[in-house]
């Protein structure tokens, strides 16, 4: 991050300061990952009060500290260091608005309920093809995590490929409106979120608040095989599809084939037929590939360009992430869970040769409101015809057993602890098998997958 005076800091905030003059170079809200020039932002969260930490941010080295009250036993000095705001939680998007105004990168946003991180991936290595890129690490893509993306910025880049999460109606809005992007990517609308927002159409409304950040003529791309995205019209913008199966698409793919780990396939646009090839397998990620695709010619590099790129892409951790433990296939898909990526994740599974076994290792699919029942018996029901056994952790994983139960598999045990699931791995699987670990973030299934297949 490159300087920021705390008069600017002021301005932005529309707060008065009349304290020493102070240049920050880091704004954080983790007191623990303090520089002698951080701005340590007090967050008032539901568990933690960073309030608690203003002193010892202080007296560790951080310049500043934005709070929303006065903080009991600073010195003078330390007190002089406080900037009162009405509400931290704005802080980083607002500094991270004024500090995006002083760089013009060419911004690719994306977002979609699923796939985006996978997609940004598949993105960032096409962009780095033409231009020095910065991309959003890992998922870091909500209030917080871009404006610490943003930050990242100096003058050396060139264009950056930034993640929009969210949780709820108005985010996007707000994210879009620091990251500005020229080319805007959503990949899907699913039923993630669906217990906040109560609809998907809901839903895509609130990701299409994307294109609020967007200037006029932006290319906007979406997946036309969701039956959501395939109906959008934005007259303002520049809409490109890709995808598989719908009519009228930009990009699609053809004769995709599964090797091993790896897929090929043909991207077919109106420029031509491109033989393309990618260290990842899934009609998902070939649809990833497609959305990359398009970025790349929107920014005008060659075709030889971007195949290469998307040849070359590395998953995020915890994504399809496959290694060999004593001649058992593991695959590490821990990071997250829904309807969509679990299907997909079972319609890969069904297609890798095995010798042995293929064993599910599935834990609970949350925040889908009234549809979570539902959407775990079907996980279950299509489970039953790729696996031969499903060994499950939490509360809704019973759902999962019932539903493989009902379609004729009678192997699918609920474990109360993951310690009980860690001993029945340790038992079950052989050499020879395959392993698919597969359930949402909070579930913390990767614990199981590295005490049972330590690395």
């Amino acid at each position: 991050m490159e300087k920021i005076s705390v008069y600017e800091i002021a301005k932005a905030l529309q707060i008065e300061y009349d304290g020493p003059e102070v240049w920050v170079d880091d704004i954080t809200t983790d007191s623990r990952s303090l520089t002698g020039h951080s701005l340590f932002v007090a967050l008032a969260g539901e568990r933690t009060d960073g309030h608690q930490y203003v002193a010892t941010a202080l007296r560790s080295g951080a310049a500043l500290a934005a709070v929303e009250h006065p903080v009991p036993g600073l010195s003078p000095e330390e007190e002089a260091r406080l900037l009162l705001v009405q509400s931290t939680f704005y802080v980083p998007l607002t500094l991270a608005m004024v500090y995006r105004d002083r760089f013009s990168p060419l911004v690719v946003g994306v977002t979609g309920s699923v796939g985006k991180t996978t997609t940004k991936d598949f993105i960032a290595g096409v962009v780095a093809k033409k231009y020095k890129t910065l991309k959003s690490q890992g998922n870091r893509n909500n209030e917080f995590g871009l404006p610490g993306t943003i930050f990242q910025l100096d003058g050396s880049y060139e264009a950056a490929v930034l993640e929009m999460g969210m949780d709820a109606k108005g985010d996007i809005s707000r994210l879009t409106a620091v990251a500005r992007p020229d080319i805007g990517v959503i990949t899907n609308i699913g039923i993630s979120h669906l217990e906040r927002l109560g609809s998907r159409e809901n839903i895509l409304a609130a990701k299409l608040e994307m294109a609020e950040g967007m200037a006029d003529g932006s290319p906007l791309i979406l997946c036309g095989d969701n039956d959501l995205l395939a109906t959008v019209k934005e007259p303002r913008l520049k809409l490109l599809r890709y995808g598989m199966e719908a009519p009228g698409l930009d990009a699609w793919a053809e004769n995709m084939v599964q090797e091993g780990f790896s897929t090929r396939f043909e991207i077919v646009t109106a420029q031509g037929r491109f033989a393309a090839c990618i260290p990842a397998v899934g009609r998902h990620n070939v649809l990833n590939a497609l959305a990359a695709f398009l970025v790349g010619q929107c920014i005008g590099l060659a075709p030889e360009k971007i195949l290469e790129a998307l040849a070359e892409y590395v998953p995020s951790g915890m994504r399809q992430r496959l290694r060999q433990w004593n001649g058992i296939a593991v695959v590490e898909d821990c990071y997250n869970a829904a309807p969509d990526s679990m299907h997909a994740a079972l319609e890969v599974l069904e297609g890798m040769a095995c010798s042995g076994s293929k064993f599910c290792v599935f834990a609970d699919m949350l925040e889908l409101g009234p549809d979570e029942v539902a959407a775990h018996l079907e996980v279950g029901r299509r489970a039953a015809g790729v696996a031969d056994a499903l060994l499950l952790y939490g509360p809704l994983s019973r759902y999962y057993a019932q539903g493989a139960q009902e379609a004729g598999l009678a192997d699918a045990v609920v474990y109360a602890s993951k310690e009980e699931l860690i001993q029945a791995l340790k038992s079950r699987v052989d050499a020879g098998d395959i392993v698919w670990f597969k359930g949402s973030r909070s579930m913390r299934l990767e614990e199981v997958l590295q005490a049972a297949f330590p690395e």
